[in-house]
């Protein structure tokens, strides 16, 4: 599959044999995320793979979040990137950079999972700094109960998977 250009100079490329697609969330009934989950310690995105020499113009994304305690609620993560926009100085979501949603297990207990994805500059083009947004969801059946996003952030520890270990970024500067 050819990639497709993007505003900020960089196309992005299916990671790991999956197909992106940037549509809505699945809509529902959901209510207000319960504090213990939104304020939980668990609940965090970061950039844990940002263009190293070992992975090149690939950037990781990892999300945790904390379980809601009951086992018949499952938890669902989606990951997309954004771009800081040169004129409008807003985030704004990356052409065919975003998941769908994955299912990390009953709600039970915290759960973490990343997805990478592979950016291909285009010669001569400013490449926009590129964060990651991580939609979490609490479900029970089809139906959402809770639904929050978070942005990348700094200073997480223990990542599996990051280069260089413990590697936590908010945002990534492809080179």
């Amino acid at each position: 599959m050819a990639p497709r250009a993007c505003a900020a100079g960089i196309a992005a490329l299916a990671a790991a044999g999956g197909l992106y697609l940037a549509g809505p969330a699945a809509s529902s009934g959901a209510t207000a995320v319960p504090r213990s989950l939104r304020l939980s310690r668990d609940l965090w995105a970061t950039i844990d793979v940002c263009d190293t020499l070992r992975q090149p113009n690939w950037i990781g994304i990892r999300g945790s979040m904390p379980g809601d305690g009951n086992a018949h609620h499952k938890m669902f993560m989606r990951f997309r990137l954004q771009y800081l926009d040169p004129g409008s100085k807003r985030w704004t979501d990356l052409t065919k950079a975003a998941s769908e949603y994955v299912w990390l297990g009953p709600a039970n207990a915290p759960a973490q999972r990343g997805r990478s994805f592979q950016l291909m500059p285009r010669a001569g083009e400013h490449v926009a700094p590129i964060r990651g947004v991580v939609t979490f969801q609490w479900r029970r059946g089809g139906t959402v109960l809770f639904e929050v996003s978070r942005a990348t952030t700094g200073g997480h520890k223990g990542l599996t998977g990051a280069e260089p270990p413990n590697f936590s970024a908010a945002t990534c500067q492809i080179r």
